[in-house]
Parts: structure tokens; sequence; C-alpha cells
């Protein structure tokens, strides 16, 4: 089993790519800021890896923002579920009948 990267790679598929998606795969084997970007999320050079590899990357990437993303989704909805129960606001209401901290000091 081949090595990609950190993990040993359990599958080889196909993925098919337009001419624009050809023409990004050069822009990163080039000095761009795009390469350079890649590489600071990876954190691998990118000019050093094949081309497997560099797909590989684009899709870990790729998938840390769309987990990020789900994240980001689901921290909202349990704010707006929150809201709607009016627990924040009772949060709020214990907040403020609790004595602050400096109270005692002096």
């Amino acid at each position: 089993m081949a090595t990609r990267l950190s993990e040993p790679a359990k599958a080889r598929k196909s993925l098919p790519l337009t001419e624009r998606d050809l023409a990004d795969l050069e822009r990163l084997r080039g000095q761009t800021p795009e390469r350079e970007a890649l590489a600071e999320l990876a954190g691998i050079a990118v000019e050093s890896v094949t081309e497997a590899a560099l797909l590989h990357m684009i899709f870990a990437e790729g998938m840390r923002a769309i987990r990020e993303r789900a994240e980001e989704r689901a921290y909202f909805s349990a704010a707006a579920d929150r809201l709607a129960s009016g627990e924040a606001a009772e949060s709020r209401r214990i907040a403020r009948r609790r004595r602050p901290g400096w109270a005692d000091e002096g």
C-alpha cells in the first residue's frame, strides 16, 4: 500500500478533470499565490509532491473547509435554538443577580 502524506492510501479513484481544473493544477505547480496558500494550509512544500499527492492535498483541504462550514452551521443552529428556548435570556437574568467578583474588594 502506497503512503501519501501521513496515512496509507486505501484506494485510487478516477477523477474527471475539466480544462479549467487542469489549468488550476498547472498554476499550483508554478510560483503562484495559490501554491503558497496550499502549501501553508497543508504544511507541505507543493513543488516536491507527485500529482496524486497534490490532488490529495487539495481534497484534504477542501474536506477541512467543508467540516468547518458544517461546524459553523451547527453552532449557529444551537445558538438559534438556545435563543428560541429563552435559555439565553435566563442566563443573563441569573448573571445580573450574581454578586460581581470585584464587589468584595476594598
